[in-house]
C-alpha cells in the first residue's frame, strides 16, 4: 500500500480517537464561539481576538510564538491581505494565553488527501478532530502547524474586520450599501471617492454583528502573500531591540539560579550551603527538593553561587551509562511491537531469488541546544502571579504555574518575548515552574531565574537515542523487501504525561512517522515500533520522531540501492513515483539542481536522501570533498514542495535552518551518560556547523501538492542520510551509527 491513498494511517488513528472525544464533548463545545481575549486601552477598538485597531494603526495579534521562524511576519500578511491595510505599518504582539487561540491544525494539519478532495466522511471526521484542541485550548506553536492553522483563521479575521467597517461606513454616510465600499490602506471608499480611516470607524463596527458568509480574496490578487518579503522583526532583532526572556528587566528585580541533580528525575539527599552564603551579594538559597536555587544581586553571583553550594545526589532511576540505555532500548525489540503501521505484501518471507541485507543503526541522545538558555522572570503577590518567559504553550505553561504557586489558573498571567530558539525545548513548563517556586518565597519581588548553560544542556528533554534493525532484499535491480524495527523510548507518552498528566495507551504513530509513511512502492513493505521503558527524560525535538527513522530509512534505501547496482537517486524515483508525483518531482529537482549524473570523481562523494514530514516532501543531495584539512560539506541542493508558498523567502530559510541543525547533528550531536550525569555542558563538547563550515545551499520550492505542509521541520530529517551517503559515495564506509565525528575527520 502507498504512502497516500485518500486519507493517511496517522490521520484514521487520530480522527478515531478523536470522533470518540468529539461525541463525549458534545455539539455545544465544537460549535461554540470563543470569547475575544483583547481588552484594549481605551481608544482602541478589537473586532476580533486577532486586531485592535487605534490612532497608530493596526495592531495583528499572533496566536503563535516568535522563534526565529518568521511566522509573526507570515501571520501578519494573513490579515493584512484581507483587510486592506499596509504590511509594513502594521504592530504585531503575541496573543495572551487563551482558548480563542487554539491550534486546530495539531491533529488536522497533517492529514493528507491524495488529490485534494475529501469525502462527507472525512469532512466529518477533520471538524471532529478540530474539537480536541479547541476543547483543551492547545494555544500551541509546535508541528510545523502555525501557518497551516493560520491560513483560514487569519484571512477570516481580516475580512470580517473589513466587512464590518464597512458596514460602520455605510451607516455613516447612509447611503450607499456594504457591497458598493471598498477599502483600500486602512480606509473605507465610497465610489464617489470619499474615504473614511479605520479607526473613525472602529468604535461602531465593534458593535456590529458580522456577516456570516465573508468570501475570501483568490490568490490571483494577493498583494502580500506568495511574495518574497522582508521580516517584520528584522530590524529590532538586527538592532539589539528585540526583548527575548533573557532581556526582562523590572524594578526591584533579584536573580536567581539553579543546580538541579543532574541525574535526571532523581532527588536530593542533602546540600551544604555554607561558602555560598557568605558571598556578598547572596540573599537566599531554597530548597527545591531536587536541587537548589540562589536569589542574589546579580545572575553571574547566583550562578557562581549555586555552584560552590555542596550537594549529595540521590540515584539515577535509569542504566548509569550510554551503552546500558542502549542495552535497555535493545531489549524493546525483545517484546511484542506497540505498533506495526504498514505492513503491505509478505515481508516475512524473502522473495526467491533475492538478496538479502541485514544491518543495525544507531543515534544517540540529543539535547536542543537553544542560542537562548531556559530562563522565566515570575512576580508573585500572594493572590496572583505573572511569568515572563519564551513559550510554545503558554496555557499549558499557565497551569503548570499556577499549580507550582498553589493558585488558581486565572491566577497567573503569561507574557510571551521573542524566544531565543524553540525546537520543540520550550514547550516545557519547567523554567516557569522553577521561576513559581522561586517567587513564592519572596513575594512582591520580581525574580529572574536564568540557567547557566551547563544546567539548561544537562536537564534538557532530550530526542531519544534510538535503534533500528533493517531487514530487505533486492531482485532484478529493484528493492523487494523492506522489513524495518525501530526502538526507542516514547516521546509521545512522556510528553503528554507532563503536559496532561496521562500517557496515552495504543500505537505510537509519532514513534515512527518518517519510516511507517513514505511513499515508497516496495510490494513487501513493514514497519514495526517498539517502545523502550527509559526514564530518561525525553520531548519534542525538531521534527521528533522523523529525525531519526528519516536517517534510518534512508541509509537503508541507499544499502539497497548499493546492493541493487542502481543510482540512488533514480532507485528512490522509481521506488515513489507510482505512489506520489510531487514526491517524485523533488527527487527529479535535485537531480537537476545537482547536476547529479551517479558518477563523481577521485575526492568528491555525493549522497541524495528523500522524506515525507509534516505533510511536506523534501529531497536533498549534499556534496563532500576531502580536503588537507579534513572533509568539507561543499554544497547542498533542497526540493520541497509546500502545496501553497506564502512566503518563498521565509521557506528557503527555514529550510535551510532545517538542513542545518540536521547537519550539526549528523556530524556533532551527542548526549552521553556516565554515572548516570550527561557528559556534555557546553558547545565546546556539543559543537554544530560552524559559518565557515556550513555548505552553499540552494533551495527550490514547488506547490504540487493538494494541500499546505509544514516547513519549520522536515528540512531536517533528510540531511543526515544524506550526508552519511555521500560519505560513503567518498570513503567507502558506510556510517550506520551517528554522531558522524566518531568514524570521520571533518574540516574545522
Amino acid at each position: 500500500m502507498g504512502r497516500i491513498k485518500k486519507y493517511t494511517r496517522r490521520a484514521f488513528l487520530i480522527s478515531s480517537a478523536a470522533v470518540a472525544g468529539g461525541v463525549a464533548f458534545g455539539v455545544y463545545q465544537a460549535k461554540k464561539t470563543l470569547e475575544n481575549p483583547l481588552k484594549p486601552a481605551e481608544g482602541a477598538y478589537t473586532l476580533n481576538p486577532y486586531l485592535i485597531i487605534d490612532q497608530q494603526g493596526v495592531t495583528i495579534i499572533a496566536p503563535r510564538s516568535e522563534m526565529g521562524q518568521g511566522v509573526h511576519s507570515t501571520l501578519a500578511a494573513l490579515v493584512a491581505e484581507e483587510l486592506d491595510v499596509a504590511w509594513e505599518d502594521v504592530r504585531v504582539l503575541h496573543g495572551p494565553g487563551a482558548q480563542a487561540y487554539y491550534n486546530g491544525a495539531l491533529i488536522t494539519g497533517h492529514a493528507e488527501y491524495e488529490d485534494g478532495a475529501r469525502t462527507a466522511w472525512q469532512d466529518f471526521t477533520r471538524s471532529v478532530m478540530d474539537v480536541v484542541p479547541k476543547t483543551m485550548a492547545l494555544q500551541v506553536t509546535g508541528g510545523s502547524t502555525a501557518t497551516i492553522d493560520a491560513f483560514e483563521k487569519m484571512r477570516m479575521a481580516g475580512a470580517t474586520a473589513r466587512e464590518v467597517l464597512k458596514m460602520a461606513a455605510s451607516a455613516r454616510w447612509g447611503g450607499p450599501t456594504p457591497d458598493r465600499l471598498s477599502t483600500k490602506d486602512g480606509q473605507v471608499i465610497a465610489p464617489d471617492g470619499s474615504q473614511l480611516k479605520y479607526i473613525d470607524l472602529a468604535e461602531v463596527a465593534a458593535t456590529l454583528t458580522p456577516p456570516k458568509d465573508v468570501t475570501l480574496r483568490p490568490s490571483t490578487e494577493w498583494k502580500y502573500l506568495g511574495r518574497d518579503m522582508p521580516r517584520l522583526d528584522m530590524l529590532a532583532k538586527s538592532t539589539g531591540t528585540a526583548e527575548y526572556g533573557a532581556d526582562i528587566l523590572l524594578e526591584g528585580m533579584k536573580f536567581a539560579s539553579v543546580r538541579i541533580n543532574p541525574r535526571l528525575g532523581a532527588g536530593m539527599v542533602s546540600f551544604d550551603a555554607t561558602e555560598a552564603e557568605k558571598m556578598a551579594g547572596v540573599e537566599k538559597i531554597i530548597d527545591l527538593g531536587d536541587g537548589i536555587a540562589v536569589v542574589a544581586s546579580n545572575t553571574w553571583l547566583a550562578m557562581q553561587a549555586a555552584d560552590a553550594v555542596q550537594i549529595e545526589w540521590q540515584e539515577a532511576p535509569y542504566p548509569a551509562t550510554t551503552e546500558g540505555l542502549f542495552e535497555a532500548i535493545a531489549v524493546s525489540f525483545d517484546d511484542s511491537p506497540n505498533s506495526t503501521l504498514r505492513d503491505d505484501g509478505n515481508a516475512g518471507v524473502l522473495p526467491d531469488g533475492a538478496t538479502q541485507i541485514n544491518v543495525e543503526y544507531r543515534v544517540p541522545y540529543l539535547a536542543h541546544a537553544t542560542m537562548e538558555p531556559m530562563n522565566a522572570t515570575a512576580l508573585f503577590s500572594g493572590d496572583a502571579l505573572e511569568i515572563w518567559t519564551g513559550n510554545q504553550a503558554p496555557l499549558v505553561l499557565q497551569g503548570k504555574a499556577a499549580d507550582a504557586a498553589g493558585l488558581k489558573d486565572a491566577q497567573v498571567t503569561v507574557h510571551t518575548p521573542f524566544l531565543g530558539g524553540g525546537f520543540g525545548r520550550r514547550s516545557e513548563s519547567d523554567a516557569a515552574i522553577l521561576a513559581a517556586k522561586i517567587a513564592k518565597t519572596m513575594p512582591d519581588v520580581p525574580v529572574k531565574v536564568m540557567w547557566s548553560r551547563e544546567e539548561d544542556m544537562r536537564h534538557d528533554f532530550y530526542r531519544p537515542a534510538a535503534i533500528a534493525r533493517m531487514q530487505g532484499a533486492v531482485k532484478d535491480g529493484k528493492a523487494v523487501l523492506f522489513d524495518g524495527k525501530i526502538a526507542a523510548p516514547s516521546v509521545t507518552r512522556q510528553s503528554l504525561k507532563r503536559i496532561a498528566g496521562f500517557a496515552p495507551s495504543g500505537a505510537d504513530a509519532a514513534h515512527m512517522e518518517g519510516a511507517s509513511n513514505q511513499p515508497y512502492a516496495v510490494p513487501n513493505y513493514r514497519m514495526s515500533g517498539h517502545l523502550a521503558d527509559v526514564d530518561v527524560p525525553v520531548g519534542f525535538w525538531r521534527s521528533v520522531g522523523n529525525s531519526f527513522n528519516g536517517f534510518f530509512h534512508e541509509s537503508f534505501i541507499d544499502e539497497l540501492a548499493y546492493a541493487a547496482g542502481a543510482d540512488p537517486l533514480q532507485f528512490r524515483i522509481d521506488l515513489i513515483a507510482p505512489n506520489n508525483a510531487p514526491s517524485a518531482n523533488v527527487l527529479e529537482a535535485v537531480r537537476e539542481m545537482s547536476g547529479w549524473t551517479g558518477e563523481t570523481p577521485d575526492g568528491v562523494g555525493r549522497g541524495v536522501a528523500f522524506t515525507w514530514s509534516f505533510g511536506t516532501p523534501v529531497a536533498e543531495v549534499i556534496e563532500v570533498v576531502q580536503t588537507d584539512g579534513g572533509i568539507h560539506i561543499k554544497n547542498a541542493w533542497i526540493a520541497c514542495d509546500v502545496g501553497t508558498a506564502l512566503d518563498p523567502q521565509n521557506i528557503r530559510a527555514q529550510m535551510e535552518s532545517g538542513l542545518i541543525y540536521g547537519l550539526s547533528a549528523a556530524v556533532h550531536g551527542e548526549i552521553s551518560f556516565e554515572n548516570g550525569e550527561v557528559q556534555q555542558g557546553n558547545f565546546p563538547d556539543y559543537d554544530a556547523i560552524r559559518m565557515a563550515t556550513v555548505p552553499a545551499i540552494e533551495v527550490q520550492i514547488f506547490e504540487n501538492n493538494p494541500h499546505m505542509g509544514g516547513v519549520g521541520e522536515p528540512g531536517t530529517p533528510p540531511s543526515m542520510p544524506a550526508l552519511a551517503n555521500a560519505l560513503f559515495d567518498l570513503t567507502g564506509v558506510r556510517a550506520r551509527e551517528l554522531p558522524l565525528s566518531k568514524l570521520f575527520e571533518f574540516k574545522a
